[in-house]
């Protein structure tokens, strides 16, 4: 490796490679770490939440254009969206910190029964833990948008990916509508929902192709029956939970 003329080494902190220049050749760490501060806190929320390449613009072309976006992503260009793992995740986090502030406790996916057997602690599981149980679900939907739309040539995980960006745009309308509900106090979970679901069977339609009216139809039989099949899937392993306690 050709290095600058007297230039100072320094060790990786990250791989222990021996480092000239600005970045480590091996890892491409800087060479230079900056301490974790109150300025630092704030440059990775602003990395995150900026206007041109952050998650505000993520959500502007989700809500106008999802099924171009999402083609272009899994196409490659993928430096103008967040990432659909980390967008659920915060999405999800925002829907949880509104529900929690407003002591709203009614989730959109709720279980209505004995609140002491397996099938509860499933579901409670779930409400407390919406980013990941959105992917969950995600996968779910997934299988019956493969089966539905297995003409295209889009496979089971980039699918899924499309399902991370719709369900996250989905948190945000249950979030704004708890928002709108723990100050006029007017129940709109419903509201949500039904916005939702349009939503979903909108983008993902769009998503193989807007001009084909049956595949709007398809996207909602795949949510409705993605939904089902993760309700039935958890009601289940709540009763097997309780078979195996009981024995």
């Amino acid at each position: 490796m050709n290095q600058p003329p007297n230039a100072k080494m320094t060790t990786c902190t990250n791989c222990n490679y021996e480092v000239a220049l600005n970045y480590c050749p091996n890892c491409g760490q800087p060479a230079k770490v900056k301490r974790i501060d109150a300025h630092y806190i704030t440059h990775e929320i602003e990395h995150v939440l900026h206007f041109e390449r952050g998650i505000l613009y993520t959500i502007r072309e989700l809500l106008i254009r999802p099924g171009d976006n999402v083609r272009n992503f899994i196409a490659g260009h993928r430096s103008r969206l967040v990432k659909p793992i980390i967008f659920i995740i915060i999405t999800s986090l925002i829907y949880s910190i509104i529900t929690h502030l407003f002591h709203i406790e009614s989730g959109y996916v709720q279980y209505r029964g004995d609140k002491e057997n397996g099938i509860s602690h499933i579901f409670e599981w779930v409400e407390g833990h919406y980013g990941y149980s959105n992917i969950i679900m995600g996968v779910f939907i997934a299988l019956w948008a493969k089966l539905f739309f297995r003409k295209y040539n889009y496979n089971f995980f980039e699918i899924l990916i499309l399902l991370c960006f719709v369900m996250g745009i989905g948190m945000l309308f249950f979030a704004f509508f708890t928002l709108l509900q723990g100050i006029t106090h007017i129940e709109l979970t419903s509201v949500a929902g039904i916005i939702f679901i349009f939503y979903c069977s909108w983008a993902m339609g769009h998503f193989f192709d807007k001009k084909k009216t049956g595949n709007y139809f398809k996207a909602l039989g795949a949510y409705i029956l993605g939904m089902l099949t993760f309700a039935i899937v958890a009601i289940l392993l709540g009763v097997g939970i309780d078979a195996v306690i009981k024995h």
